[in-house]
């Protein structure tokens, strides 16, 4: 019985959903019931990670269809893990948005939308099923899409065209990737498949399948070359749907990436070299993305892009303590990207501007959430002893183990332009002297909140700021954690044998 709270994370959010559109007139009910059930899923994803940690994998057949015939749900180290990072995300975004997103978008259905996208975060971390894994993005990508046209501005339907188009096109890749498994292998269970995949003669076709996931993974998680669509789109709604896409709706298709490429397109030489150089490219044309933008929310955008390329490369490189420098870096990103856009929104409330050259002033007006604000900037850089700066060094230890040096040239040239950029940033946001601006009509700056606001506001930002932190001086224990994900990941006899019940071990 205690394997059935491998669904309460999804039926939490479910219920959630549900709950808010029955309080559809009540706004204020519906930020009550929004924030309660986040704190209620914090709990039950602490819950399931504690089980998983204690007991190992957990696995759940729905309506007791044995795999692999039926869709199953599995909770290993990876899955409870990015399942605990939404919920502390999830909840964050949550309190922030109530704060902060207007009350015709409340009225317009903000906050169930939010949480169907939370139900689809879930759902994709924990289903076993590669066609399931279809049906949870496109939930993902239906929510998404409502959250970024919400309030119907001019930018955001132009970046939700975007935003849709090229995610349509990688579900349809993706779709015909399944497609052809299916035709190969007969199976869609996941544990399934990493047995026969292994058993095809015809490599060759093996190889073009895993090419077709690669791309319609790679788009989702903006890979170079096609990564447009994210810095066109993220800017475009409020910073609370910013935060939460930067920080965990890339991080599926990174997951997706991960989840099949040491599960059941294990190990091949060639894809891990294309794997590679995508990261390779991923690092250097996202670090010169950001440099050329003036719009905070655009350099953050390409920040996302630039710092994907982290966690591919270690992908690529396909190691234990590569993986372990993925999963430590995928930690850190989640957690550093959504408070990243949440400060772009803090930002935005107090100047009225995203524009770096029309702001400043900042830190003469607000030190005390300037020096806030600074620790996760430090985070992000990798400044030791902060929670980017571990994951790096491992990945360059990696790098230079295994002779490719250029990796190396990339990861501190995307480091040290991630520093100019948060530094350039600093200097012309918080240390300029301000520029007088016209005040936007109807628009209510941070002095002018009253006091529960401003805690809505500032609030998740300093907890997940605490977060980053005990990410980077709890390095040991964050380090362990990777290393045990890494370990199943790289040795996947575990989940294997925990889905099908069959030990394959020669």
């Amino acid at each position: 019985m205690m394997a059935q709270i491998v669904f309460l994370p999804i039926i939490v959010q479910l219920l959630l959903a549900i709950s808010l559109l029955f309080s559809w007139k009540w706004i204020k009910w519906q930020k009550i019931i929004s924030n309660v059930g986040s704190v209620l899923s914090l709990v039950i994803a602490i819950w399931l990670f504690s089980t998983t940690w204690t007991e190992g994998t957990l696995t759940v057949q729905a309506g007791n269809w044995q795999a692999p015939f039926g869709i199953s749900f599995v909770s290993d180290t990876f899955a409870a893990t990015l399942v605990l990072l939404t919920a502390i995300s999830g909840m964050a975004v949550s309190f922030f948005s109530v704060g902060t997103i207007m009350p015709a978008r409340l009225k317009f259905g903000f906050l169930p939308i939010f949480h169907f996208l939370l139900l689809g975060l879930n759902g994709a971390f924990l289903t076993g099923d590669i066609f399931n894994l279809y049906v949870w993005f496109e939930i993902i990508i239906i929510s998404s899409f409502v959250l970024i046209t919400l309030g119907g501005e001019k930018t955001q339907i132009e970046g939700a065209i975007k935003y849709f188009t090229l995610n349509i096109f990688a579900s349809v890749i993706f779709l015909t990737a399944i497609a052809v498994l299916y035709g190969l292998t007969g199976s869609l269970n996941m544990a399934d498949l990493a047995l026969k995949v292994a058993e095809i003669q015809n490599r060759g076709l093996v190889e073009v399948t895993a090419i077709l996931f690669l791309i319609g993974f790679g788009i989702k998680a903006a890979l170079f070359p096609l990564y447009f669509w994210l810095p066109a789109s993220y800017h475009t709604p409020p910073p609370a749907v910013s935060a939460i896409f930067g920080g965990l709706l890339t991080k599926v298709g990174v997951y997706a990436l991960i989840r099949v490429f040491t599960l059941i397109f294990v190990g091949d030489v060639f894809l891990g070299n294309i794997i590679l150089v995508l990261a390779g490219l991923t690092l250097f044309s996202g670090a010169l993305g950001a440099l050329t933008q003036n719009n905070i929310s655009k350099v953050f955008s390409y920040l996302i892009i630039c710092h994907i390329g982290y966690m591919i490369l270690g992908l690529g490189m396909y190691t234990e303590m590569a993986i372990t420098g993925v999963v430590f870096y995928l930690i850190h990103d989640i957690i550093a990207k959504t408070n990243l856009f949440m400060i772009g929104g803090l930002i935005y409330r107090i100047t009225g501007t995203y524009s770096m050259r029309d702001s400043g002033g900042l830190y003469a007006k607000y030190p005390l959430i300037s020096l806030l604000i600074i620790i996760p900037f430090f985070s992000l850089v990798g400044v030791p002893p902060l929670s980017g700066f571990w994951a790096k060094l491992t990945l360059i230890s990696e790098s230079f183990k295994s002779g490719n040096y250029w990796l190396i040239a990339a990861i501190l040239f995307a480091t040290f332009i991630t520093l100019f950029v948060i530094a350039r940033i600093w200097a012309e946001v918080f240390w300029k002297e301000s520029k007088p601006l016209p005040k936007l009509q109807n628009f209510r700056y941070f002095e002018k909140l009253k006091l529960e606001k401003k805690i809505l506001i500032v609030g998740p930002i300093v907890f997940l700021t605490l977060i980053s932190l005990y990410i980077g001086f709890g390095a040991e224990y964050i380090q362990r954690l990777a290393t045990r994900v890494a370990n199943e990941l790289m040795d996947n006899q575990q989940y294997i044998q925990a889905v099908l019940g069959v030990n394959t071990t020669n």
